[in-house]
């Protein structure tokens, strides 16, 4: 039989007849794969359309006003895991398709099957399991002392025979562990590849959508910490959601980075046990050991998560240098804005470190995205410096211009009532955020510049 020969962009997942250097669809250098077809799939199309709809006349498409659509709440399954309801939106939406992705050993597996095993005497669920064993899956419920005895378990790796056992069971919720080592016959290629990948992405989100399931597809990352795999497949599910933490650190992240159900950025935090994952329902003390303790280069700052706020301690150490090439290191911080936020306080605070290694770290493994943390830095930075220790009933965020302005950020009030619950006294903020009238057992310091900031604490 003959075969068709394509070649697919790995980044983006554009197809191009031959073999070329750049991609056309995204200019990307050397990332086109050969792949093939069989002859009687040479289109793709057969792949993709193993499921029809049943009634095609019926679900014919036809505009509509947009002020006569029908607005209905979104009906959501809750996880039983308050964190994993918060970062999806609500809870898992019938039809919907989840990519969860995260390093090794970062709790994937062990996350979905307490998911999976806690609904399953409520909800049919099927958990495809292509890298481990029924055995290994089996012992790992039993130490977890997890309720099993109605979750239907599967170990396999072709994808058609998973499909038509998914059409026996019919289960509300199918979770496929890993997208990864799935396969179709109809292609020739290796499972993991760029072709098996998005083919096998597409007939199971096809499947999901035309049955209602809900469909979770578990992703692995590269060394740079993003989804392997072609870019489409970020383009076809609904929500991606990204599970950070390593083994030396019992903490867990869960942020979304993509949701059609709810906010994007949501973090949900999890700790790692011996009876598996256990969600932490006030993150922000968790990131708090410092309470009580004073020591030069720690200060506490209060950031924005999804729907939250969430507090943490950003730490500083300034060390000095005798080589010409001083270090810039940032652990959980943007680096390359840690290098803006030192020329600032070079040039509008006075404060020369070009001698010094600067080390910056987010106590707790959380990783910091947005800008209401440069004035905690830069606090951290200069009580490192000059080896003094600040207040350990104070905190401060606001966002820090080029031309030393302090700029404030979304969300003030609520940011400084969770200060507040959690026993700090003091908050520096920009003078664009204070509040109109005061709050009881809060100091509230607007300030507008890196100079005005710096001689309250200096």
């Amino acid at each position: 039989m003959g075969k068709k020969i394509a070649f697919v962009c790995n980044d983006c997942g554009g197809e191009h007849n031959k073999w070329q250097g750049q991609c056309a669809h995204c200019g990307a250098w050397n990332t086109l794969e050969e792949i093939r077809f069989s002859e009687d799939t040479s289109s793709g199309k057969q792949v993709r359309n193993l499921y029809k709809p049943r009634n095609s006349n019926a679900d014919k498409s036809s505009p509509k006003i947009l002020a006569d659509v029908r607005l209905e709440e979104i009906f959501r399954i809750a996880t039983t895991f308050g964190e994993f309801d918060r970062v999806l939106g609500g809870g898992l939406v019938p039809g919907s398709v989840t990519l969860l992705g995260g390093n090794p050993g970062a709790g994937k597996s062990t996350l979905l099957l307490q998911l999976a095993c806690n609904l399953s005497d409520a909800i049919d669920i099927l958990y495809v399991t292509g890298e481990e064993s029924m055995q290994q899956v089996a012992l790992r419920a039993n130490r977890l002392a997890l309720p099993h005895k109605n979750l239907h378990l599967m170990s396999e790796t072709k994808l058609q025979d998973i499909l038509s056992v998914a059409n026996d069971v019919k289960p509300t919720v199918l979770i496929i562990d890993s997208i990864q080592v799935m396969y179709l016959d109809e292609l020739s290629s290796a499972p993991g590849g760029v072709s098996q990948v998005r083919e096998c992405s597409a007939v199971l989100t096809q499947f999901a959508k035309q049955s209602g399931t809900v469909l979770i597809l578990v992703g692995h990352v590269t060394k740079d910490g993003l989804l392997a795999g072609p870019k489409v497949l970020e383009h076809i599910v609904d929500c991606s959601l990204l599970l950070e933490g390593d083994a030396n650190n019992r903490f867990r992240t869960l942020r979304s980075q993509k949701n059609r159900f709810g906010a994007v950025n949501e973090l949900g935090v999890f700790a790692m046990t011996d009876r598996g994952m256990r969600e932490v329902k006030n993150p922000s003390a968790i990131f708090l050991d410092r309470r009580g303790l004073q020591t030069p280069g720690s200060v506490v700052t209060i950031i924005w998560e999804g729907t939250r706020p969430l507090l943490v301690e950003i730490q500083a150490l300034i060390d000095p240098n005798s080589h010409d090439n001083p270090r810039r290191l940032a652990v959980g911080l943007d680096q390359n804005r840690m290098s803006m936020l030192l020329a600032v306080l070079h040039r509008h605070g006075g404060v020369n470190l070009v001698s010094h290694d600067i080390y910056a770290n987010v106590v707790g493994g959380i990783r910091v995205l947005e800008t209401s943390a440069d004035l905690a830095l830069i606090f951290a930075t200069v009580s490192s410096m000059r080896d003094f220790s600040l207040p350990s009933e104070m905190a401060v965020f606001g966002e820090v211009g080029l031309s030393g302005e302090i700029r404030p950020v979304q969300n003030g009030q609520e940011r400084l009532l969770e200060a507040r619950k959690h026993g700090f006294k003091r908050v520096l903020i920009p003078a664009g955020n204070a509040p109109k009238t005061s709050i009881k057992g809060l100091d509230i310091e607007a300030v507008s510049n890196v100079s005005e900031a710096l001689s309250i604490i200096c």
